[in-house]
């Protein structure tokens, strides 16, 4: 029986795991795209990878209409195997392992992307992951502040609350408040954008992490323009990132840094724009965390 590893691995761990997974030498643009698939309840996703020593799948549902029923939007399971043979190692909850390596992915990327002062934090989104970045995003910067932005008063202010007992200052705000943020992200399901981009200031580093979709954006046209441009890897980008996707169509192409290059230091950081990373979730990113958690579980002395 294959056994089932909960997550303990923790945001800062995630972190570590994916910068350590780059440093390694893993390329990003040479990662298998996922599969998508339309079903009746929504979209399936497939989502396989390899690197190192272990290979792995992730199968991942993205059920709109779950949260009316009391469920996760997104589904799933992740198969750990062993690289040489592909032989099962362990199981792990897909919809835990998503909300844990996507906000990692952010972290890794704000990091070296936000100014040196960079202390407040403009939260778009009230669910799963608004809560997975915070945290995640605490683990690596000195935020200070936050002011969280959602559609619906209640859960915006639930998480303003929750994001106090952590320690910063929090308030909930409207989508104005970019214009005071030094750190902007989108995690929301909006398939329009959800701010002026003219309103950003230039020492600010903005994430979009919300969708996978060529159609769908939380960012506009304007941000993308004013932007230095970051993102997991150009190939997904140009598949999927619908952020940049619908400006490149009406604006043309923009150069695009990734983020492998972004980790290793060779990529040119300026502060005279903003900085935008757009995050469409990649295999990689499921691997070397889930890989990092069993190596952790079972290496010697582990409980």
């Amino acid at each position: 029986m294959i056994p089932h590893l909960p997550l303990t691995l923790g945001p800062a761990g995630a972190v570590r795991a994916l910068a350590d997974a780059l440093a390694a030498g893993l390329d990003p643009e040479t990662q298998p795209p996922r599969t998508a698939v339309a079903v009746p309840a929504g979209e399936l996703l497939l989502m396989p990878a390899a690197a190192g020593g272990y290979a792995g799948v992730k199968t991942a549902g993205v059920v709109p209409g779950n949260p009316a029923r009391g469920l996760p939007r997104i589904t799933g399971s992740y198969l750990l195997l062993d690289g040489p043979t592909l032989q099962p190692l362990a199981l792990l909850d897909g919809a835990d392992l998503t909300a844990l390596r996507t906000p990692a992915v952010t972290a890794l990327a704000l990091d070296r992307l936000a100014a040196p002062d960079a202390r407040h934090l403009v939260l778009f989104g009230t669910g799963p992951q608004a809560y997975g970045h915070l945290a995640a995003l605490l683990a690596v910067r000195p935020i200070d502040r936050v002011t969280v932005v959602g559609r619906r008063r209640g859960p915006a202010e639930e998480l303003a609350a929750h994001a106090r007992t952590l320690g910063p200052t929090a308030a909930v705000g409207g989508p104005e408040a970019v214009a005071g943020a030094d750190l902007v992200v989108c995690c929301t399901t909006a398939r329009t954008p959800l701010f002026d981009g003219r309103l950003v200031p230039d020492h600010a580093a903005v994430a979009a992490v919300g969708s996978h979709e060529p159609g769908a954006r939380e960012v506009d046209s304007t941000l993308v323009r004013r932007s230095a441009l970051y993102v997991e890897a150009r190939a997904a980008a140009l598949r999927e990132a619908g952020d940049l996707l619908v400006a490149f169509a009406e604006d043309g192409p923009a150069p695009l840094a990734n983020l492998s290059e972004l980790v290793a230091g060779g990529e040119v950081v300026p502060h005279d724009r903003p900085r935008l990373f757009k995050s469409v979730g990649m295999a990689w990113e499921d691997l070397a965390v889930a890989a990092a958690q069993y190596e952790n579980a079972t290496r010697p002395g582990a409980t």
